[in-house]
């Protein structure tokens, strides 16, 4: 049987999830959107821990759940504008450590190549941003002043929710929690061990290379 994406447990989660923005930046202080919506179904968690939803946000959980409408908490952030991923391709190594961190595949790439954002698919979770060993990726709002929902409609977040339930299921076939994966991982570990030396290696000159162009000049 193949592995399911994430989803919510229970029919109350599932309805919270699909109230909650999807941009799965987990400054809810969980994992994902599915697990906060558990979260909050189970009572382990308050309606007014997800920044990206706002207060529009917090007043539809309480639609659902029959909670007070509190004050978002501001030690999960702040409402805001939206933003998406801007890539500085002068700076960029090809490192690749960015691509699995972005939970919606809005980032395209390969080794040692230059990457780039698909702007239409990021969410703005910032996820990629400690990602990067360069410091070459940057917010840009793309909303001005509008905030929360109002920044990120209802159709944004469904296209969002269905990358990252794709974007999940794709990391559970060819992940290490595969069978055809788990099989072969202890024969060839030796054999990879080599490539995973050369690409620290590379990433090490890089950024080196980086450190040392950044430098001012005397």
């Amino acid at each position: 049987m193949l592995p399911a994406p994430p989803q919510a447990n229970t029919p109350l989660a599932s309805r919270i999830l699909a109230a909650l923005p999807q941009t799965q930046c987990t400054r809810c202080g969980y994992p994902d959107c599915a697990a906060y919506a558990d979260a909050i179904a189970t009572g382990t968690a308050d309606i007014n821990q997800c920044p990206p939803g706002g207060a529009e946000g917090i007043e539809r959980l309480a639609a659902i759940t029959g909670l007070p409408a509190n004050a978002l908490n501001p030690a999960n952030g702040t409402e805001g504008p939206r933003s998406v991923a801007i890539i500085d391709e002068q700076w960029c190594i090809g490192c690749t450590l960015c691509l699995p961190a972005c939970p919606t595949d809005a980032i395209l790439g390969s080794n040692k190549m230059m990457h780039t954002v698909i702007e239409a698919s990021c969410t703005g979770c910032e996820l990629c941003i400690p990602a990067c060993p360069v410091d070459c990726i940057s917010l840009e709002n793309v909303t001005g002043e509008y905030t929360g929902w109002a920044a990120w409609p209802q159709s944004e977040a469904d296209r969002a929710r269905d990358r990252y339930e794709f974007h999940s299921f794709s990391r559970l076939i060819t992940g290490p929690s595969s069978p055809e994966i788990s099989k072969t991982t202890s024969i060839t570990a030796k054999k990879e061990t080599p490539t995973a030396d050369n690409k620290r290696a590379v990433i090490e000159t890089a950024l080196a290379r980086a450190r040392s162009a950044r430098q001012p000049k005397s």
